[in-house]
């Protein structure tokens, strides 16, 4: 009566080891035994002459599994003879088909096989690995020690995106964390409080922002890098992170390496020890968003798209807070700070004479420039020439505009009362303009076209520059990346692309194609060549990562160090030697992304258009993931991305 069940509901009932089994794969027809299919316990095959799973078959009876024929050969060989012969076949492909037919010997093999080419200590540009801290104790005292109080003491609230929750793995920071439940965020959704969201550094020390609670690691030479302060647990997530680390022996004392972490409109500042600590200098408010919080040699920075600006000296201790213009994009060389604002106007801060100032209680905001378009002034870029040259100090500021225009502007040193004049304009986006770079060889600017840049080289007159023979276009590509303007876990600052590098020196870009990616890529930012490749070294998603201009050590012969430090989701942090990728770089060329890296980078992303969000009034400009058939194609067909390395793709935007 079950065998007659079995057939009446289509389902091959057991059989003879030795029976001849027809199977039709994606269209193309098979032959083998049973005892060949199920030798594997508990695999699709025994599931699937069992009964357990039922069929389709096709009009010859065969039995129909909607799967890749080319790829089910070397599986089917491989259940014959128990050899792995790949047959041309991507082992990635293979091992996705191995785990979807339960063939745990072959999955396992395969494995092993990827193990073979992946080192859990990282490849010879892996430089450091720094596990998960403690999780802190909660912060006691939240009332402010600076400034008005906020309104029921809550900042504004976190816009959060809708990203896969990592992977937390057993990680000894995560398991007290799971004890301590972390209350949900303003907009409800849960937290992620083992993934790194923010990290940066000056000099040899490296601050790392979790969700709710900072720590700082310093480097020293015979012990290599030593935490060495971890913030209390705060009630809310943090958004932004600032540090400095001024050289030992300042004026300053205990002044001279401080962090600060910003939440909402409230800016929490501490002051670290040389040997390790640290003490809290006070909480901050600036009334309204912190988008942008920095340092200035000693002086902290902080600034909104409203148009407010907030600065902490360390000398006076004093925090004053001053409107401007609704500000869009700033920038500092020396002690200057520049402000670009949404009405195509510079402004400009001599933060070197703000404690003399406190009688007036005004920051000296002056007027610069103003855009002849009046467009906004979106990025920007300052380079202060060399002061050995024989012309003197030249100043040369480059902006990117909302309309996508680039212009160039200079100030000699024999006309300072008439301000900067014009230079050069370019028209060459048609998006507006994110990023803007202008260092001794390049000018750099990057639109809103899925982070389409624009490259030139820059021709200098005894360190000036200059208009012979002029500037010539040099590149044009694409550092596609789908990540959106949220960012990871809610926070966008953590994977800005760059570029990343002393101005007198190469500049890179760091990609991430997709949010949950755990390899970035490592392109020039002056063609787009890319320089390396890294990947995580515990399979984690990278969720955070900059670069890090490291000084030189006191030995002899040693030089300043470039690493990329990369944060990941289960709370971990890696370092890696860019300095030794850039010194073998004409020793293997390499372009961008090829088509099948696109692909497989593509493979973990959903590519569904994100829900339409309200932008926030007067923010800057950021590149989003526009996920259509069109722009996908236009990347895709991007020689930056294609299988021509090396050569910069044809003007785009």
């Amino acid at each position: 009566m079950a065998a007659a069940a079995t057939a009446a509901e289509g389902l091959p009932s057991r059989g003879p080891p030795g029976e001849v089994i027809h199977l039709n794969v994606g269209g193309k027809r098979f032959s083998t035994s049973r005892q060949t299919l199920t030798w594997i316990p508990d695999s699709f095959f025994s599931s699937l002459l069992s009964g357990r799973i039922s069929t389709l078959k096709d009009e010859t009876g065969a039995i129909f599994i909607d799967r890749d024929p080319t790829v089910f050969a070397p599986i089917l060989n491989f259940l014959r003879t128990k050899e792995l012969d790949p047959r041309g076949v991507h082992g990635s492909s293979l091992l996705h088909e191995a785990q979807f037919y339960g063939l745990t010997p072959l999955v396992r093999r395969l494995q092993l096989r990827e193990e073979l080419d992946r080192s859990s200590c990282g490849n010879v540009l892996f430089n450091g690995y720094l596990p998960p801290p403690v999780f802190p104790v909660k912060r006691r005292n939240r009332h402010s020690l600076v400034g008005p109080q906020q309104l029921g003491g809550r900042p504004a609230p976190v816009r959060r995106s809708n990203t896969m929750p990592p992977n937390l793995g057993n990680a000894g920071l995560l398991g007290r964390m799971l004890d301590e439940k972390t209350p949900p965020s303003p907009s409800g959704q849960p937290e992620e409080p083992g993934m790194v969201r923010l990290v940066c550094g000056h000099h040899n020390w490296i601050a790392v922002a979790y969700t709710q609670f900072l720590v700082c690691y310093r480097l020293k030479e015979a012990s290599g890098w030593q935490l060495v302060f971890s913030s209390p647990r705060l009630d809310w997530p943090i958004e932004r992170l600032a540090l400095t680390a001024r050289v030992p022996g300042g004026a300053l004392g205990e002044h001279d390496k401080m962090v600060a972490a910003a939440t909402g409109s409230e800016i929490l500042l501490w002051a670290l020890q040389a040997e390790g600590n640290g003490s809290e200098i006070g909480v901050f408010h600036l009334g309204v968003p912190v988008e942008a919080l920095f340092f200035v040699g000693n002086q902290l920075i902080a600034t909104s798209h409203t148009g407010r600006i907030g600065v902490w000296n360390a000398v006076t201790k004093h925090w004053q807070v001053q409107e401007v213009q609704p500000i869009t994009s700033y920038d500092a060389a020396g002690s200057f700070l520049l402000l670009g604002c949404n009405n195509g106007s510079i402004y400009y801060v001599d933060v070197q004479k703000f404690p003399l100032r406190m009688k007036d209680n005004d920051l000296l905001v002056s007027e610069l420039y103003r855009d002849p378009a009046e467009d906004g002034v979106t990025a920007l870029s300052v380079y202060l020439t060399p002061k050995t040259s024989d012309s003197g100090n030249w100043i040369e500021i480059a902006y990117g505009t909302s309309s996508g225009g680039v212009r160039v502007i200079v100030q000699h040193p024999e006309t300072v009362g008439s301000g900067p004049q014009l230079f050069q304009t370019f028209t060459v986006h048609r998006s507006p303009v994110t990023k803007i770079m202008l260092s001794e060889k390049h000018l750099i600017s990057v639109c809103a076209d899925n982070n389409h840049v624009r490259t030139w080289s820059v021709t200098r007159f005894r360190g000036m520059i200059s208009t012979q023979p002029g500037s010539t276009p040099l590149a044009s590509f694409k550092i596609l990346a789908l990540e959106s303007a949220d960012g990871h876990g809610g926070c966008s600052a953590g994977n800005d692309i760059g570029p990343y590098g002393e101005r007198d020196d190469q500049q890179v870009f760091i990609q991430k194609v997709v949010p949950s990616a755990s390899q970035l890529f490592v392109r020039l930012s002056s063609t787009g060549q890319r320089v390396c490749s890294v990947r995580s070294v515990d399979g984690s998603p990278t969720t955070a990562f900059t670069v890090l201009e490291c000084e030189g050590s006191r030995r002899l012969g040693s030089r300043p160090r470039r690493y990329l430090l990369t944060g990941q989701a289960n709370g971990s942090l890696a370092m890696w030697d860019l300095t030794t990728a850039m010194d073998g770089l004409g020793q293997a060329p390499a372009g961008g992304l090829t088509e099948q890296e696109l692909m497989e980078q593509l493979e973990h992303c959903e590519l569904a258009p994100p829900a339409p969000s309200a932008p926030l009034r007067g923010s800057l400009p950021s590149p989003s993931p526009r996920i259509s058939l069109t722009s996908l194609h236009s990347a895709t067909s991007n020689t930056s991305l294609s299988g021509h390395r090396g050569s910069p793709s044809p003007p785009a935007g």
